[in-house]
């Protein structure tokens, strides 16, 4: 699998301005593109079963976006026409009202139209070279969200429960350490951004991802 576009997706990322008073923030997109790339090249865990055909779908695999989402109305998109599917497995994140012990009244995301996209079908693709599944959906939601709203989505569709739910947390520990999104929140304290945990960073590194979000 070629993930060339990362190199101009880190070439972008030099290029454009982080969004305003994102100074310091530890997202380290640029090394991440860099380091992530280096680090999905094949091995012993890696490729086992080969891509696996896409069925045609209606709607994209990735859709970054303000609206909110129906987990019913997606996952029956998902295996919509598709009688190999025995197993579907799905992740839902909703917004807290707290974080590093402070209340939180608003959390508001900003990310790179197009890059985003991009990366994430990537991972996608990855996915499905690493377990047996038929298809996948994610959906990420950006601008203001309060507590209690839905944020993201991931949803994959395989053979067995195994697979899916392997894949469903692969792709999950994906979005929240390499993903190119920024999150700021608004607390009693004031507006702050979210620096990526270390704990996302170690979660990541068992399926062989290394990333330096946080330090």
């Amino acid at each position: 699998m070629s993930l060339g576009f990362l190199d101009f997706f880190a070439d972008a990322v030099r290029a454009a301005p982080a969004p305003q008073g994102v100074a310091g923030f530890k997202l380290h997109i640029e090394d991440m593109a860099v380091s992530y790339q280096a680090e999905i090249g094949g091995n012993g865990e890696k490729g086992r079963i080969g891509p696996v055909p896409q069925l045609h779908m209606a709607t994209p695999r990735v859709s970054i976006q303000t609206a909110d989402f129906n987990l019913a109305d997606e996952v029956l998109a998902l295996r919509a026409s598709d009688p190999r599917v025995g197993a579907v497995c799905s992740f839902v994140g909703t917004v807290r009202d707290r974080n590093d012990g402070s209340s939180v009244s608003t959390l508001e995301l900003e990310h790179y139209p197009g890059m985003t996209e991009k990366a994430i079908e990537a991972m996608i693709d990855e996915a499905q070279q690493r377990f047996a599944i038929f298809s996948a959906r994610v959906i990420h939601r950006v601008g203001v969200l309060q507590p209690m709203d839905q944020i993201v989505l991931v949803a994959v569709t395989s053979a067995h429960r195994g697979e899916s739910f392997r894949a469903c947390e692969f792709l999950m520990d994906y979005l929240k350490t390499h993903a190119p999104f920024w999150k700021k929140e608004l607390t009693p304290e004031g507006a702050r951004w979210v620096d990526a945990r270390s704990s996302d960073d170690a979660t990541v590194q068992r399926w062989g991802i290394t990333t330096r979000n946080a330090g």
